[in-house]
């Protein structure tokens, strides 16, 4: 399951209609991608998770091509405590089993620690995430949790995005695993409404400024002049899997089982601790200075199209697939638009004062690049028009010094050239060969950015605040 990386719902605390927006896209998508089988899952000793970190969210499965997967033969026991909720070895197996599916992974006597504490941690999530909605409905009189038919809902959209299947065929191939189908339920469950109360609780108070996105714009087409990195991402964070060495040895192990065929989208979307999880790792082109130095120099040596070996930095082990790369543009692309007096190239200096104040008068009415064009259009002395998308350095010199002084959407000082007096705006800018975002996609992004904060922030207070036994 997802926590708080996709929180993209509508401000509802009721849920309904909540399921169609968790589709399949994340989970499993590519259910008939590749075929492999789920073999019999012994248990480990199982390491503390009061740390827990949160879960994953799920990854396409492949299709089973042998459906013989029977369930381990271990007695039935406690695996963990969760505030008196037990979580049963039956549970834990049964989770272990659709993490290997959903993964694409084989499971190995090397590696089953590794799945079964990532199985166990995200059982014990899921257990207070519905300790939490419980307690708020209580507390609220309303809905929060899922009700089944939401669930049915969710696993319907996933079987259509699984090669048009439907949800008894889904639900077939995970027999066919060895997987019972409340194992997928309760993921479910737990993930819709827990990203529903998240989003439901603090959507409608975050707020993003002019300046923030502004901000974000500026540095990103600042940032287009340097090499640039096409890239996806793993990254394992050290104190959440028990200290840098087992984080070093589970990065050894996925590499292992990527160079043998594992899809890296799907590792990274169970594995991966980075935001980027969510979109099966995909940090898209990165520049110089966003990555640690660890990296970045590892990059630099990179070809495109290679697997990076495990990359140690401060706080934990990052997996890199270099896609592309490609230098950096210098060359800075802006979309102006402006409004002008038509003046004589010998017009006196009243002449040039009162195109002035005519022009001053329009900037209190103009709400940005939408209505310029419209509220110019009511003063019969004042042109408007497009300019289209130029070259900075290829700007007469008062144009060039009114971009880099004029924030984006707003109306710049006058400029005086010999066909009149102009007041321009910039539209837009980007770098050469590098789209930047549109300013209401890095709203977007800063929203979901810090519901993901906000929702991890919660997860750690209620893991504080727990009581959780392993056995």
């Amino acid at each position: 399951m997802t926590i708080g990386r996709t929180l993209a719902s509508p401000p509802s605390l009721t849920l309904k209609g909540m399921t169609r927006l968790m589709t399949s896209a994340r989970r499993l998508t590519g259910l008939a991608m590749a075929a492999a089988s789920v073999v019999s899952l012994g248990l480990a000793p199982v390491a503390s998770a009061q740390d827990a970190p949160p879960p994953p969210a799920p990854a396409p499965a492949p299709v089973l091509s042998t459906p013989e997967a029977p369930l381990p033969t271990v007695s039935e026991s406690v695996a963990a405590i969760v505030n008196d909720d037990i979580v049963s070895t039956y549970d834990l197996v049964q989770r272990m089993r659709l993490l290997v599916l959903t993964a694409g992974i084989q499971p190995t006597q090397e590696n089953l620690p590794q799945l079964q504490r990532e199985a166990l941690r995200g059982l014990i999530e899921e257990r207070l995430q519905i300790q939490e909605l419980r307690r708020v409905e209580r507390e609220n009189k309303i809905n929060i949790v899922a009700d089944d038919a939401e669930v049915d809902g969710a696993i319907a959209d996933m079987a259509r995005g699984a090669n048009n299947m439907t949800a008894d065929q889904l639900l077939a191939q995970l027999r066919a695993a060895g997987i019972g189908q409340e194992t997928l339920r309760a993921q479910l469950r737990a993930e819709i409404s827990w990203q529903g109360y998240i989003s439901g609780r603090f959507r409608s108070r975050l707020r993003i400024g002019r300046d923030q996105i502004k901000a974000t714009l500026d540095r990103l087409a600042a940032q287009a002049t340097k090499p640039q990195y096409q890239i996806s991402e793993v990254y394992i964070e050290a104190a959440r899997v028990g200290g840098m060495q087992i984080a070093y040895q589970g990065a050894q192990s996925l590499i292992e089982q990527m160079t043998q065929g594992a899809p890296f989208a799907a590792v990274a979307r169970q594995f991966s601790a980075s935001p980027t999880a969510a979109n099966g790792g995909d940090a898209g082109w990165i520049s110089a200075g966003e990555m640690p130095a660890e990296v970045e120099s590892v990059l630099d040596q990179m070809p495109a199209g290679n697997l990076s070996p495990p990359i140690a930095t401060q706080d934990g082990v990052y997996i890199i697939y270099l896609r592309d790369k490609r230098a950096g543009s210098n060359v800075t692309l802006v979309s102006l638009k402006q409004v002008a007096v038509p003046l004589a190239e010998d017009a006196t200096a009243e002449q040039i004062q009162a195109a002035a104040v005519e022009l001053e008068a329009l900037r209190p009415t103009v709400t940005g690049c939408a209505d310029l064009e419209a509220k110019a259009a009511l003063d019969p002395g004042v042109l408007a028009g497009d300019l289209g998308e130029a070259e900075i350095t290829g700007l007469a010199d008062g144009f060039q010094q009114a971009v880099a002084n004029t924030p984006d959407g707003q109306l710049s000082q006058p400029i005086r050239t010999q066909m009149g007096l102009h007041l321009i705006m910039v539209c837009g800018r980007r770098s050469s060969g590098a789209q930047l975002p549109t300013p209401e996609q890095v709203e977007g992004r800063l929203i979901s950015l810090q519901l993901s904060n906000i929702s991890k922030r919660i997860l750690r207070d209620l893991r504080t605040s727990a009581t959780i036994e392993t056995r």
